[in-house]
């Protein structure tokens, strides 16, 4: 097995022992770029099936910026349940 196949269908930011989804919880897959695969907890960002998430900016260090450095999620126009990858930023400060 692979990284990118031990990564897909854990869950962003979750410990590596209980990183599977949680029943109850709403979750919106990370398409493309660095974190392609994982999935992020929306539950808390709003109503409807992918919550309210618009874009957000994660941390990670398998980006094009190494440790510190941030991958960009969008909202994907044909699925709300999506967040595809718009690119990486440096870290802040």
């Amino acid at each position: 097995m692979d990284e990118t196949e031990f990564m897909r269908g854990r869950v962003y930011g979750a410990d590596h022992e209980d990183a599977g989804p949680r029943p109850g919880r709403r979750y919106a897959e990370l398409v493309g770029g660095p974190l392609d695969g994982l999935l992020l907890d929306v539950t808390e960002d709003g109503a409807g099936e992918g919550g309210d998430v618009r874009e957000v900016v994660l941390a990670t260090e398998i980006g094009r910026y190494g440790a510190g450095g941030r991958a960009v999620y969008a909202r994907g126009a044909a699925d709300e349940r999506r967040l595809e990858w718009r690119g990486d930023v440096p870290g802040v400060g």
